[in-house]
C-alpha cells in the first residue's frame, strides 16, 4: 500500500478504535432535494459537529458545503451514479474520476457494483478501472457492494427493501468477497439483520467492511439496533445516510452512531441521547 493511501485511510478510521462512521449524503443526484440534504451546509456542519469521521457525497453538495468542512472529517467522493429516480434504471457509469477527488481534497472515492444485474460484468469492469487508477493516485477506493438477481439467495436488493437474513446472506457473502478482489480498500454493504449470518460476510472479506443503509424508518430505536448488531458482527463502521439526516436531530443522531461505533455505547444509551438532544437536554 502507497504511503498517500494509508494516510488517506487514517483520516477515514480512527486510530483508536480502527473504525469509522461514515455519513452517505449521495442521494440528491439520483432523487432531488430530500428532506435533510435540501441545506448542503447545515447537513456537513451538523455531520461535523456531531463527530462524523467521513462523509460520502458528490462533488456538488461538497461544493456548496465547501465552508463547513473542517479536518477531521473526509470527504469521500463518489465517482459513479448516472441516472435519476426519473429514468428508473439504477444503472452505473463512471461520472467523476480519481483526480477530481484529489482537487477536491478527498480521502476516498466510492462506486457501486451491482453483482446479479445483467450489466455486472460492466460495472465490475468500471470498478477494476477504478482501482488501477486508485493505486496509481494512492487514493483509498470504497464499493459499494450490492446482490441482486435470481442468484443471490435472496430478495433482490433495492432501497427500502427487505432486510433477510439467513439465505440472502449467501448472496451478500460473495457481492463482498467480490468487491475486495476487485480492489475496494473498504466495502460497503448492507446488514443481513443477523449478527452470527453477517459475521460470515465479514469473514470472508479482507477488507474492512461497513454497513450500508437503506430508506428511512422513523424506528430509531431498530436502527441503532442493527448498528449495534453489525459492530458485534466485526464490522468497522457504518455508512448510513436517510436514517441518520431524515431524524429530527441529525447532529444527535451522528454523534449516537459514533458513541455505539467508537464507544461502544448500549442501544438504550445511544437512543437516550438522541431522545434528550431532541428535547433541548
Amino acid at each position: 500500500m502507497s504511503t498517500g493511501k494509508q494516510i488517506r485511510l487514517n483520516s477515514i478510521f480512527r486510530k483508536e478504535t480502527g473504525k469509522t462512521v461514515i455519513i452517505a449524503a449521495d442521494h440528491a443526484g439520483i432523487a432531488g432535494p430530500l428532506p435533510g440534504i435540501v441545506d448542503p451546509h447545515a447537513l456537513i456542519s451538523a455531520c461535523v459537529a456531531g463527530g462524523a469521521d467521513g462523509v460520502l457525497t458528490t462533488r456538488g453538495l461538497a461544493r456548496a458545503a465547501a465552508g463547513a468542512w473542517d479536518r477531521g472529517t473526509s470527504l469521500i467522493l463518489r465517482v459513479t451514479g448516472g441516472f435519476t429516480t426519473l429514468a428508473g434504471k439504477f444503472e452505473e457509469e463512471v461520472i467523476s474520476s480519481v483526480e477530481a477527488a484529489l482537487l477536491y481534497g478527498a480521502c476516498g472515492v466510492a462506486a457501486t457494483v451491482k453483482f446479479g444485474h445483467e450489466r455486472e460484468g460492466e460495472f465490475i469492469r468500471q470498478a477494476s478501472r477504478l482501482a488501477d487508477e486508485c493505486e496509481r493516485r494512492g487514493m483509498p477506493l470504497l464499493i459499494e457492494a450490492m446482490a441482486q438477481g435470481p442468484r443471490a439467495a435472496g430478495a433482490p436488493q433495492s432501497a427500502g427493501g427487505p432486510r433477510s437474513a439467513g439465505a440472502a446472506g449467501s448472496g451478500l457473502t460473495v457481492a463482498a468477497r467480490a468487491a475486495a478482489e476487485i480492489g475496494a480498500d473498504i466495502v460497503k454493504i448492507r446488514y443481513t439483520g443477523d449478527p452470527e449470518g453477517f459475521a460470515e460476510i465479514v469473514k470472508g472479506c479482507p477488507v474492512p467492511v461497513v454497513i450500508a443503509g437503506g430508506a428511512y424508518t422513523p424506528d430509531i430505536e431498530a436502527v441503532l439496533s442493527e448498528v449495534a448488531g453489525a459492530m458485534s458482527a466485526g464490522a468497522k463502521g457504518i455508512g448510513l445516510g436517510r436514517n441518520v439526516w431524515q431524524e429530527r436531530n441529525t447532529k444527535a443522531t451522528v454523534a449516537a452512531m459514533a458513541g455505539i461505533v467508537h464507544e461502544r455505547w448500549p442501544v438504550e444509551q445511544a437512543c437516550n441521547y438522541i431522545q434528550q438532544r431532541q428535547k433541548g437536554v
